[in-house]
């Protein structure tokens, strides 16, 4: 059975344990729980992650590279060390017109609003 998360209990840098496909969108699970979770995704220029809506926030941090995040329309250009919260239940999408990598941090516990 593989292992979908990142071993625990040893070092590592983030920026490496993800490559750069070409044409491709690269996603590692760091941390799956039923409580939320952590990955590290890579982008190949010109690729892009569909609009899509979550019913939890997502907390997403640029570690290499320029990303293109949508959120209810508005465009947000995130440099490498930048971050944004993308809210719950908000249109969002993440495109690449160069390529790069983030991490993305999604806590499913503690919800109580709803945005209508």
């Amino acid at each position: 059975m593989e292992n979908l998360e990142q071993e625990k209990s040893k070092t590592f840098i983030i920026v490496e344990i993800i490559e750069y496909v070409a044409h491709s969108i690269v996603i590692k699970t760091i941390i799956k729980k039923t409580t939320g979770n952590i990955t590290v995704s890579s982008f190949d220029s010109g690729e892009a992650l569909s609009e899509k809506t979550s019913p939890f926030d997502t907390f997403v941090h640029v570690i290499d590279g320029i990303a293109e995040i949508v959120i209810d329309g508005n465009c947000n250009i995130l440099q490498t060390g930048q971050s944004i919260i993308i809210p719950a239940h908000y249109r969002n999408s993440i495109k690449a017109n160069e390529r790069f990598k983030m991490i993305s941090t999604v806590i499913k516990s503690g919800y109580n609003e709803v945005r209508l």
